[in-house]
């Protein structure tokens, strides 16, 4: 499967192309067990299978979502890093702020993991007020990391 921050008509064409490669598998079985003086209905056994094991792959994605939704996310602290990064793997990103910083002493690149439209640089951070409230204020957050747009190594404020 096309990972699912993939654009969609990449996924569209990786699906096409993973359909056409089987069917060629198959159409290579076909001749080889006709070839091979094997009944044609071999083939058929094989494509019956083909088809069991998209199914069954299927379903244990769809009880591994159900899963990562009902039970990891709730118990995920909203500005995680964790969190953001389930969302983008469900597809869900989309609302999620898109500032990033660098984190100078390793040189990771930080994305903030609040939502779009949070930003506010008037909306200072506990520390910066005066108080160890650890309020982040409107600024950007991930992790243990707060920064503002005014920073010289960060990318201002944008949805994803």
């Amino acid at each position: 499967m096309a990972t699912a921050s993939s654009d969609p008509v990449f996924a569209d064409g990786w699906d096409e192309g993973v359909m056409a490669v089987s069917a060629a598998l198959v159409g290579i079985a076909d001749r080889d067990w006709s070839t091979a003086g094997r009944p044609a209905g071999a083939v058929a056994e094989l494509a019956v299978h083909i088809a069991d094991m998209r199914q069954h792959k299927r379903v244990n994605l769809v009880r591994l979502e159900t899963f990562v939704r009902e039970t990891v996310l709730p118990r995920t602290h909203p500005n995680a890093t964790q969190r953001r990064r389930v969302l983008e793997t469900l597809g869900e990103a989309g609302g999620l702020c898109a500032a990033r910083t660098v984190e100078m002493s390793s040189g990771d690149v930080i994305f903030c993991t609040r939502e779009a439209g949070h930003y506010d640089p008037d909306d200072l951070p506990g520390w910066k007020r005066g108080r160890s409230s650890g309020s982040p204020g409107g600024w950007h957050l991930a992790g243990g990391s707060i920064w503002s747009d005014a920073g010289a190594a960060c990318c201002p404020h944008a949805a994803v």
